[in-house]
């Protein structure tokens, strides 16, 4: 069974920053695409940033892109999303989230985390 557990979120003033830390365990080798995601309330659940765990390669939301940066640490099995410059607008639950397709663009992904908040104050 797949677990993901998300951290780091809280309450934090506008241009500040913040790295979420998403902890993964058990089965998770034939796992291809790990990602970030986000709800704000009232809004529809919003794709941040994704990573091919093969190759590493990045895909960002353009109200990120710059500002936000995904990482993944295969020894401890973390995938970490840092933010900088933060804005109220990043105000979410983010959500941390696996799947085993080729491709990572097909949604929704498979296995998710329970989430975190994020708060940004203007």
């Amino acid at each position: 069974q797949v677990q993901l557990v998300e951290s780091g979120g809280g309450s934090v003033q506008a241009g500040g920053s913040l790295t979420l830390s998403c902890t993964t365990s058990g089965y998770i080798a034939n796992m291809r695409c790990m990602g970030w995601f986000r709800k704000a309330s009232g809004n529809v659940r919003e794709r941040v940033a994704t990573i091919y765990v093969g190759d590493g390669s990045t895909h960002y939301a353009d109200s990120v892109k710059g500002r936000f940066a995904i990482s993944q640490d295969n020894a401890k099995n973390t995938l970490y999303l840092h933010m900088n410059s933060l804005k109220p607008e990043d105000t979410a639950m983010y959500y941390c989230a696996m799947d085993q397709r080729l491709l990572c663009i097909y949604e929704p992904f498979s296995f998710w985390g329970q989430g975190t908040q994020v708060t940004v104050s203007s």
